[in-house]
């Protein structure tokens, strides 16, 4: 399947921001300058300025390199959050004839001010200008004077219609100067600091919509307030919403009493609005809302999340209409959908989703995108983070995960791995993170920064105590651990991981405890120190082999805990410089008495004989009674032999390279056949994946020197032959299947 033109597209553009180094070169002021460009098609140098801001890579260096303005022309821009300054703005972005600027929460030193009068010094854009956002900006309304001493103002930008001054510093005055805007069509002034909205008459007959929302310093009476409103002839959306968490029972009385006036007032009023939004107002009546549904026959918007309103019954026969509100699932969605930037409506619409979804039986993919994009939108709050967390579990529990797209669960992990760092200290937000995680699908299937998950699970772990999630968090590092490189398994192998694991371990080891725990401690222990012999090193100076030797002792009939504390022996039997740290003949003798009792799980025994077979593999470091050395290796040939091929898999393996030293032809039948077994195992059950790993690690070729040479025991050589029939068999169907689908494709 080849990609979609937008899917290369965008590939295209994102090879770009990945390589802008070596396409740059470097001005005397630190800017970047393609060093070659051709001329760029309009829109893509818009959407390349946009891959940059959402990369998170524009800056003042960056974006120098839009100072190029015959081969990358901007049409519609966006710097929105990202650290641009004045100058570097002046230079890269005024010189472009711009119809569109989005510079809505740029941090740092850049000023409304600054970027008006920037524009401003281009004849181009005080007409070309129509739409433009200084959301969340310091505006600094001290505007600069031109040369010829005429103070620049947001009226110097002639074509604007779209204005947006949300969360700024607008004052009564600005206003004004906003208000003779001739082409103005929408206002948004919310959350700013303006107290009189008389100015608005000034652009009666253009402004189609005004968003005013938690105008807290507004003081004007309700009839002030509306005989305002009533001039707007041409406003067909108008917003009026306010913060109910940010408003007391005393606040916006005058406020809920315009709100009031005018849904029960006469369509006469505003007789072009077919969009209201008063969410957050508690005073509303569903009799008010009933009698303005019924009077404005054209409605195709009401917003009513947090009034307690959304429950009238006339909204339900309404088809046209949309409802931002908690009486079902599609008000509640689209309040999510619709207020993307309003924390206050996000919080509340998130509450009534968990509410909607705790018992859901059927996957909802669009719930979840809506869920992920309101964390993303707002990456800084913590309680969008704790409710939304907790919706993510509930549209991913059980199996729902598993029948949406893999790439959405993985963008999901991505957001919970977020709110996981941002918010250490938070025991729901991590509760709900690590309910979230702890899903084999998603743990085994689903591609996600495992090494990050696997860290920020661990971190946690070491300075919290909570048994629930104590429970969750070593589950889910027993199972990241194993899905490591051998680089970030070394990383997460230092001591500090393992006391804490080995604690836990300890901690049920004192009760007698079996529970799943103990065993996931056990597990990721074990995986911990595969391969890994620093992480071996570490588990032994923490005194975990003394430990386990108790473990080992006292579960005596828990064949699974039996198994992974032999699996973490074995790994460490694997590391010649630490083998005489097992040289103990109680222990061994304990192992072996285990590998020779027919009543042990075939598992155990095979954990056991592994050990073993590694600490007699050399003679030369075997430094207890060598009639144990002699026993060992009589009864590891005698016990093998009466294994049995195993139908579910066992075990996993990084490499064969531990295995190779005990192929050699010198070595004893009986350290030989437990390699051997091993390996047979593993590749019956996976002859794909070992198969390649024997080649790359020279086990073909052990096998095939065994099976050739005169002193092989006819066991051994019975199963090295059985092991390449396996092998070639395999290579044999992939060649065929390989020459099938060239014949096809030719």
């Amino acid at each position: 399947m080849f990609p979609s033109m937008d899917a290369l597209y965008d590939l295209c553009l994102a090879q770009v921001c990945r390589s802008l180094d070596a396409l740059c070169s470097r001005r005397a002021d630190g800017s970047m300058c393609l060093s070659w460009a051709p001329v760029f098609p309009q829109e893509m140098a818009d959407q390349l300025l946009l891959k940059m801001a959402t990369r998170g890579i524009l800056n003042d260096a960056t974006v120098g390199i839009f100072q190029n303005c015959k081969e990358l022309r901007l049409r519609r821009a966006s710097i929105r959050c990202c650290p641009v300054s004045a100058e570097a703005f002046q230079l890269a972005l005024c010189p472009h004839r711009l119809q569109e600027l989005d510079a809505s929460w740029v941090p740092g030193g850049l000023t409304g001010a600054n970027i008006i009068s920037g524009l401003a010094s281009n004849p181009e854009c005080r007409s070309s200008l129509q739409r433009l956002s200084l959301a969340g900006l310091h505006v600094d309304w001290e505007f600069p004077a031109e040369d010829g001493g005429t103070r620049v103002g947001f009226s110097s930008l002639q074509g604007l219609r779209t204005l947006n001054l949300a969360n700024t510093d607008l004052t009564d005055a600005v206003l004004e100067d906003v208000c003779t805007l001739p082409r103005l069509e929408s206002l948004d002034i919310s959350c700013s600091g303006v107290s009189k909205l008389t100015a608005l008459l000034d652009c009666k007959n253009t402004l189609k919509s005004l968003i005013t929302h938690q105008l807290r310093h507004l003081d004007m009476s309700p009839a002030r307030l509306l005989f305002v409103l009533s001039q707007l002839h041409a406003v067909r959306h108008l917003d009026l919403s306010v913060d109910h968490f940010a408003v007391d029972d005393g606040d916006g009385r005058d406020g809920d009493e315009t709100v009031r006036q005018l849904l029960e007032g006469s369509p006469q009023v505003l007789p072009s609005l077919v969009s209201l939004d008063i969410s957050g107002r508690k005073r509303i009546t569903e009799a008010a809302v009933r009698a303005f549904v019924e009077a404005r026959g054209g409605l195709v918007f009401l917003g009513l999340l947090a009034t307690g309103a959304s429950s009238c019954d006339i909204l339900s026969s309404q088809n046209n209409l949309k409802v931002t509100g908690e009486a079902n699932e599609n008000q509640v969605c689209e309040a999510l959908r619709r207020y993307r930037d309003r924390e206050c409506f996000i919080r509340e619409a998130l509450v009534h989703l968990y509410n909607l979804t705790t018992d859901i039986d059927k996957p909802r993919p669009d719930m979840l995108e809506l869920v992920l994009s309101r964390m993303q939108s707002h990456p800084t709050s913590l309680h969008v983070h704790l409710v939304a967390s907790a919706c993510a579990f509930n549209l991913t529990t059980q199996d729902l995960a598993v029948a949406m797209p893999v790439s959405l669960i993985s963008s999901t992990v991505t957001r919970l791995l977020y709110a996981m760092k941002t918010y250490p200290n938070h025991q729901q937000v991590q509760k709900n993170c690590l309910m979230a995680l702890c899903s084999d699908y998603i743990l085994q299937d689903v591609p996600f920064d495992k090494y990050l998950a696997a860290t920020l699970v661990i971190n946690w772990l070491r300075s919290h105590e909570d048994p629930t999630l104590q429970r969750m968090a070593v589950a889910v590092i027993s199972i990241l651990v194993a899905k490591l490189s051998t680089e970030e398994t070394a990383l997460l192998g230092k001591d500090v991981f393992i006391v804490k694991l080995l604690a836990i371990v300890q901690q049920k080891a004192m009760v007698g405890v079996v529970d799943s725990t103990l065993k996931f401690a056990l597990s990721a222990l074990w995986n911990l120190t595969d391969e890994m012999p620093a992480a071996a090193r570490n588990f032994i100076e923490c005194q975990g082999l003394e430990l386990y030797e108790e473990v080992l002792e006292s579960y005596y009939t828990e064949p699974s805990i039996q198994q992974k504390v032999l699996g973490l022996l074995n790994n460490i039997a694997e590391v010649e410089a630490l083998q005489a740290d097992l040289m103990e003949e109680d222990l061994l003798e304990h192992i072996l008495s285990l590998l020779q009792d027919n009543q042990v799980e075939q598992r155990v025994r095979y954990f056991a004989g592994g050990t073993l077979a590694q600490l007699v593999s050399r003679p030369e470091a075997w430094t207890l009674d060598d009639e144990l050395r002699s026993t060992i290796l009589k009864q590891l040939h005698a016990s093998i032999m009466t294994w049995t091929q195993l139908e579910r898999e066992m075990v996993s393996y990084r490499s064969f390279r531990p295995f190779c030293c005990l192929l050699q032809t010198r070595q004893p039948s009986g350290v030989q056949l437990w390699a051997l077994w091993a390996i047979h195992l593993v590749c019956i059950q996976n002859t794909s994946h070992y198969s390649g790993m024997m080649e790359k690690d020279g086990v073909t070729e052990l096998l095939r020197a065994l099976a050739a040479h005169p002193d092989t025991h006819s066991d051994v050589k019975g199963l090295s032959d059985s092991i390449l029939r396996v092998v070639e068999k395999h290579q044999s169907h992939s060649g065929s299947f390989d020459k099938q689908t060239e014949s096809r494709n030719s």
